[in-house]
């Protein structure tokens, strides 16, 4: 797993655990994922209603939904086409997950990044709400400290994993949480869906100390009082599509 990322055109060869058939247009961007963190609340799922467009209907386990705040790193593995973004930089997202024709996706709240030419690609190509911040990884062993700045909205943590490698089997609130092939988006009242593959998340359990985090506050969500449900990443390859209007 850690090492051994796939070239996109063996990852297209990897399709047995996704939950519908990849795309028939060709990928447009290819971009490797490291050092990131999963850190996951539930939520009552009156809390987030109003916070998420009404065109989007929620996804919930046990009847609840969740909120997660992701810190990573990542490069542009391959440019295509017109989305040439700069190729290195650092990413912090703040999300939920919505569900629409049987397809679960992504909704964020928030999207940081330490590149203004990211910023700029992912807002015009993809309508979506990333922001430029002062943002710092450095690895320490095992260990990332990681620290993200935008006016009120920070992130401050020091995170490790703690266990082996594994996947999140079926059935799991990790499974749930984590393998969604799809990020969706509302722009001018019409609703987009932006696809993506990869392998199935290769996990490890992971402990965290959180320091300062007021992303979810910032947008205007409240995150309980209670430990989250951390898993840790080391590396990952994905393969983006362009957006799709959802009929």
């Amino acid at each position: 797993m850690a090492g051994m990322l796939k070239t996109g055109v063996e990852l297209l060869e990897v399709i047995e655990h996704r939950p519908w058939a990849l795309p028939s247009e060709p990928w447009v961007m290819e971009q490797c994922w490291y050092d990131l963190l999963f850190a996951h609340w539930p939520l009552p799922t009156e809390s987030l209603r109003d916070l998420v467009p009404r065109e989007l209907p929620l996804d919930i386990f046990d009847g609840r939904c969740w909120v997660s705040v992701t810190p990573f790193h990542m490069t542009n593995c391959a440019r295509v086409r017109a989305l040439r973004f700069t190729s290195r930089f650092r990413e912090l997202n703040c999300r939920t997950y919505v569900n629409i024709g049987g397809k679960p996706g992504v909704f964020f709240f928030s999207l940081d990044a330490s590149s203004r030419l990211a910023v700029w690609g992912a807002r015009t190509f993809y309508h979506l709400p990333y922001h430029l911040a002062q943002m710092r990884a450095e690895v320490r062993e095992d260990a990332i400290d990681y620290s993200s700045q935008r006016g009120s909205a920070r992130f401050q943590a020091r995170y490790v994993p703690v266990e082996p490698v594994g996947l999140a089997a079926r059935g799991t609130v990790e499974h749930w949480l984590t393998e969604r092939y799809c990020l969706y988006t509302v722009h001018k009242g019409q609703i987009f869906r932006g696809d993506i593959h990869h392998v199935p998340w290769p996990l490890q359990p992971a402990k965290a100390e959180i320091g300062v985090n007021t992303i979810a506050e910032v947008a205007g969500v409240r995150l309980p009082d209670t430990k989250p449900l951390l898993a840790f990443s080391r590396e990952l390859k994905v393969l983006i599509w362009p957006l799709k209007l959802v009929s």
